[in-house]
């Protein structure tokens, strides 16, 4: 396992392919992470949201990361989490067995703990499975926000070494990044389109929708901010935008499969009770994406 000094850099959120039976295709499964990885991705996070977790079986979970470990070098994030602590435990000590590098634990969802709970929950795994991992706050699929002082006492734990931004909440994420400024730990966004907000008040990288389609560009707004040339990431942002905003044209990963089945890379199945993207949303992409076909505007002239 890798020896995490940081989560910098881009770290797709990779779609789960099925075939049209609903089984899982392994091996469009293997070919994408290792697409992805020859595009200079700084890891791969299988089995999160993106990834269809909530209907994938607890084997087929640990079938996909093991896939995906096998297949290639970077550092694995493999997505473990759950509303009930104890399956969310189980998922990431056979994740960890399997050799991901770090964990990645959406809050419980539905159950709508007290921020005590969150504690008890994120303590509870990170005392028993010893690799990093980052704690992902989903407010719009999760039903509760994790408040950033919750988060400052959680990265006191020497397991616990991110915090996956989605919230929407940019005030929120800039006051997390304030209060763990002593720890060992980074912030991450989990929305595209504030990736660049988020770097630049601290942030270190993002678990990317976009990055699927287009890890290059997304690689290069991501380092060029990393790298404090603002003035070039701000360009690849704006450049970015139009996919960012596509990727929620339906419920995700709708359109990023759509996306990835018109650019050769699989198929758009989704499992139910998610539907196929529309005809209309297939036209619209196809738009989009000979866009993005073109070469990226600074490296054309």
């Amino acid at each position: 396992m890798t020896e995490f000094d940081t989560f910098g850099g881009v770290y797709p959120a990779m779609c789960t392919p099925f075939h049209d039976d609903g089984s899982i295709d392994f091996e469009t499964l293997r070919a994408d992470a290792q697409r992805l990885e020859s595009a200079g991705v700084d890891g791969l996070v299988p089995m999160g949201s993106t990834g269809e977790s909530a209907t994938v079986s607890h084997d087929e979970h640990i079938e996909v990361i093991d896939a995906v470990i096998d297949a290639v070098d970077v550092p694995v994030i493999a997505g473990s989490g759950s509303n009930n602590t104890a399956e969310a435990l189980s998922l990431s000590q056979r994740a960890a067995d399997a050799g991901a590098d770090a964990l990645l634990l959406i809050s419980p969802y539905y159950n709508k703990p007290e921020q005590r709970g969150f504690i008890e929950h994120y303590e509870t795994i990170a005392d028993e499975v010893d690799v990093p991992q980052i704690v992902y706050n989903v407010p719009s699929r999760t039903g509760q926000n994790i408040e950033a002082d919750t988060v400052a006492e959680l990265a006191e734990h020497e397991s616990i070494q991110g915090f996956k931004a989605a919230g929407g909440d940019l005030n929120q994420v800039s006051e997390i990044v304030e209060k763990t400024r002593d720890e060992e730990f980074d912030v991450l966004s989990g929305n595209d389109g504030e990736t660049l907000p988020i770097l630049s008040v601290g942030g270190t990288g993002c678990i990317s929708v976009a990055a699927n389609v287009e890890p290059e560009r997304m690689g290069g707004m991501v380092h060029a901010a990393l790298d404090e040339d603002y003035a070039e990431a701000r360009a690849r942002h704006h450049d970015l935008g139009p996919l960012f905003r596509g990727m929620f044209w339906e419920t995700n990963p709708i359109p990023v499969k759509a996306a990835l089945e018109i650019r050769g890379h699989g198929n758009g199945n989704v499992r139910s009770p998610l539907t196929e993207a529309t005809p209309e949303t297939y036209e619209r992409l196809e738009s989009l994406l000979a866009e993005y076909d073109k070469p990226y505007a600074a490296e054309a002239r």
